[in-house]
């Protein structure tokens, strides 16, 4: 799969939708997922939490390891995945589509987040 071209990538492997209204989704990429291996838990941010760009705001365990979930921007959680929540294994089948983690209403985007090529080219190397 190839990483989709709409989305913003960070260097921490999250994507992130980038959205009109202000509110954007956030996930994991394929690279992460693969990486991590069988996602068993997820441990998400709740609804009206603030997430700051580059920190952590979550976990993820694998069978291999347990991995901090790092927000791509900053704002304010308005929505979790719960289906995520309750079958984390989506993480894995469809990081970008039904896997992914939570909305958010950004407040602040860093500039550093790179396209669908920049990406692809970050992980190659």
């Amino acid at each position: 799969m190839s990483n989709p071209q709409q989305l913003r990538y960070s260097k921490e492997h999250e994507w992130l939708s980038v959205a009109e209204d202000g509110v954007s989704t956030v996930g994991i990429t394929e690279f992460a997922a693969n990486a991590l291996g069988d996602v068993v838990y997820a441990q998400l941010p709740e609804v009206g939490d603030t997430v700051t760009a580059g920190e952590s705001c979550g976990e993820l365990e694998s069978t291999k390891s347990v991995s901090d979930l790092y927000a791509p921007v900053t704002g304010e959680v308005v929505e979790a995945n719960q289906d995520v929540v309750d079958d984390p294994s989506l993480v894995n089948s469809a990081p970008f589509e039904g896997g992914w983690l939570f909305k958010v209403r950004v407040t602040d985007e860093p500039e550093d987040l790179m396209s669908a090529d920049e990406y692809t080219a970050f992980t190659a190397g």
